[in-house]
């Protein structure tokens, strides 16, 4: 072998064993995961970051995480469009009605997966730091019963 082809082919294996090892753009380890703001139909103090897609797009798939404080609480709401939700850590604490009722509510550790199809009246808290994947089709959308709990409206 000529000593230039020998260059040529090692810096090729090299590049091409760099790329097949290298993240692709559509997978996340968790220290890439970036979270910022949740929107304003949420109460303040939680985080989310977008996974894929965009929540807010008028149709299209949608995966975003949601980081909850120690109880954060999430009042009496439903969803026009089904909502598809992963526990990755914490626990997540969910009742089903048009009160918030804390004896009421169900407990899902991590691990946990539930849906809620459209329409379902249902509230929320974190039963210590709780982080949430969920994923559907856009947009996201959460109607608030009592219409004074909506924290956009403030």
């Amino acid at each position: 072998m000529k000593p230039l082809f020998l260059v040529v082919l090692l810096g090729a294996t090299t590049m091409a064993v760099a790329q097949s090892t290298a993240t692709p753009q559509n997978a996340f380890t968790p220290d890439q995961v970036k979270f910022g703001p949740a929107p304003p139909s949420m109460p303040p103090g939680a985080q989310m970051a977008v996974l894929e897609g965009d929540p807010m797009a008028s149709s299209g798939d949608y995966t975003i995480r949601l980081k909850m404080p120690a109880g954060y609480k999430v009042a009496p709401h439903w969803h026009p469009k089904r909502e598809n939700v992963s526990v990755l850590s914490g626990t997540l604490k969910v009742g089903m009605g048009d009160k918030f009722d804390p004896e009421r509510m169900m407990s899902f550790p991590a691990g946990s997966f539930a849906y809620l199809d459209p329409d379902m009246h249902h509230y929320a808290m974190a039963d210590g730091e709780t982080v949430l994947q969920i994923h559907g089709m856009s947009p996201v959308q959460i109607n608030y019963v009592n219409p004074a709990d909506d924290p956009s409206k403030r």
